[in-house]
């Protein structure tokens, strides 16, 4: 018994046709795609205005409430960069926990050191004397006051 080629080839034309098909139809969906117009009788869309320097949002200096979690937070931060020798940052970090914590001396003592390594001998005088205001009665004051008193006299 033979087979019957003529349903294959049958088959096969309809397999050829089908695909040549859609493919026909998907290149004439793609080609009649067109932007979505707008009515003639709308005017075009007024661009947003844009907020004056002053109100926006990103512009606005940061504000700062008593938060010692975070000024703790600072504090670490700023002491792994003091100890990977990055003392504009780790200055940075000190400052902002004195902002978070204008209380904690910890953060003065640090960011006079940081400051001394930074060669900044004024910043780092005021955040030791700031310190000595604060922390008066720690065991490191006395050796806080030697510093100031020596960066007062020879770095002026």
């Amino acid at each position: 018994m033979r087979p019957r080629t003529d349903i294959i080839v049958d088959m096969a034309g309809w397999r050829t046709a089908t695909v040549i098909g859609l493919m026909a139809i998907v290149e004439a969906a793609a080609g009649q795609e067109k932007p979505p117009q707008q009515p003639p009788h709308q005017p075009p869309p007024a661009q947003e205005e844009q907020a004056p320097p002053e109100e926006d949002e990103t512009e606005k200096p940061k504000e700062y409430s008593f938060n010692p979690l975070q000024a703790e937070k600072e504090v670490r931060i700023g002491n792994f960069y003091f100890h990977k020798g990055k003392y504009p940052a780790a200055a940075q970090r000190y400052r902002e926990a004195t902002r978070w914590n204008a209380s904690l001396a910890e953060a003065y003592i640090r960011l006079g050191e940081a400051e001394e390594k930074k060669k900044d001998w004024k910043a780092a005088r005021e955040a030791y004397q700031k310190f000595v205001e604060l922390a008066g009665d720690d065991k490191r004051s006395a050796e806080v006051r030697k510093k100031i008193a020596k960066l007062s006299k020879s770095k002026g």
